[in-house]
């Protein structure tokens, strides 16, 4: 793909009356009393739904040893969803490029990329996903801040694997990443930088590379962080401008007090998640039931202030704000709740209050 036709895959369109691009952010959740192959079936409805209505792009999370996810792999579930899909763009958001030897990833990303040309994005993260002795034993090292400190060079190692360019006496100018460029003229998957603060921001726009910031977990860093990518942002072959999406946690439901009771369902997970005790997600009546401690609700307020969540009029509202408090160029929504069944209705929610083709007409 040249470097024109990247940058047209890397904008979206708004649709509808969306003020910008809307995306999905898939963590593949795991209820409790449900299977990781409940989960993935759940993922490939929420594909065609994302699809059928208009939304830009479906992106999967690399996350490992957490019970409550079923994501430990992106390349595999984006080749499923690959074979369920015609036309949504899908992607890595992200694989953990630490995690990982760069061949391998041009590898996995290429195959995917000759499965759906011209639809997958290779979003990358420099954290691990996971807990420290996770990561050790994922990477078979303790040194774990050296693969973080490592991280641009293994994407300029990554970037040359993708592009089959490595200079005349390199190490690996004879290494060639298959699907790829040696086997004739291909597209390549657009490189995407991920971050919850600033340092990939500041190497996204360094590189005129588009971003993605984790505002569902990192809200407070979101507009600094913004803020820094489009400061530091160099034009490049590949973008001529900034483009930055945000990953929010919304949740519609047709009544406000359903939606609250689905919401805090996460809110239990992630206090289970932050004090040790990682588990399936919750049920409502779980979640209702459950006693926290003054500490515990504390951080349960302050998550939930940043779950967009309630009638499809109050997401719409708060998504619009949102969006232009950051400026943000694409939103990328994540629904997290206990059943798929809710997050796939409240996908539905969102698409019908943007009025996004393909919805029902009501007399």
């Amino acid at each position: 793909m040249d470097d024109a036709k990247q940058g047209d895959a890397i904008r979206g369109t708004a649709i509808g009356t969306a003020p910008v691009p809307l995306s999905v952010l898939d963590l593949v959740t795991v209820g409790s009393g449900r299977t990781a192959t409940d989960a993935l079936r759940t993922s490939v409805d929420i594909a065609r739904l994302a699809e059928s209505r208009g939304f830009h792009r479906h992106w999967v999370a690399e996350h490992h040893s957490m019970p409550g996810v079923a994501s430990s792999s992106p390349a595999v579930i984006l080749a499923h969803l690959a074979a369920h899909t015609e036309r949504i763009r899908l992607g890595s958001g992200g694989v953990m490029l630490p995690n990982h030897a760069p061949l391998v990833i041009a590898e996995q990303f290429g195959t995917l990329e000759a499965l759906a040309p011209g639809r997958v994005d290779l979003g990358l993260g420099r954290a691990p996903g996971t807990d420290g002795a996770t990561a050790a034993a994922l990477r078979r090292t303790d040194r774990l801040n050296e693969g973080a400190d490592d991280f641009p060079q293994q994407l300029a190692e990554l970037t040359r694997f993708l592009d089959d360019d490595f200079p005349d006496g390199h190490a690996y100018a004879r290494i060639h990443a298959v699907p790829g460029p040696v086997q004739g003229p291909s597209a390549r998957p657009p490189v995407w930088l991920l971050g919850s603060s600033g340092f990939s921001a500041r190497l996204a726009g360094v590189l005129g590379l588009p971003f993605a910031f984790a505002h569902h977990f990192s809200a407070q860093n979101t507009i600094p962080a913004l803020d820094l990518y489009r400061d530091s942002f160099r034009p490049s072959g590949i973008l001529d401008a900034p483009y930055a999406v945000i990953g929010v946690s919304a949740l519609a439901c047709d009544d406000e007090k359903e939606a609250r009771r689905q919401v805090l369902t996460g809110a239990l997970s992630m206090v289970r998640l932050r004090t040790g005790r990682p588990g399936l997600i919750p049920t409502p009546e779980e979640a209702a039931a459950y006693e926290f401690s003054s500490m515990e609700q504390e951080f349960v307020d302050s998550w939930l202030s940043n779950v967009i969540h309630g009638t499809p009029d109050a997401v719409r509202t708060g998504l619009d704000d949102l969006q232009k408090r950051t400026g943000a160029d694409e939103l990328m929504i994540t629904a997290n709740a206990h059943g798929g069944g809710e997050r796939l209705r409240s996908y539905e929610l969102i698409a019908d209050a943007y009025e996004l083709p393909g919805g029902v007409v009501h007399s």
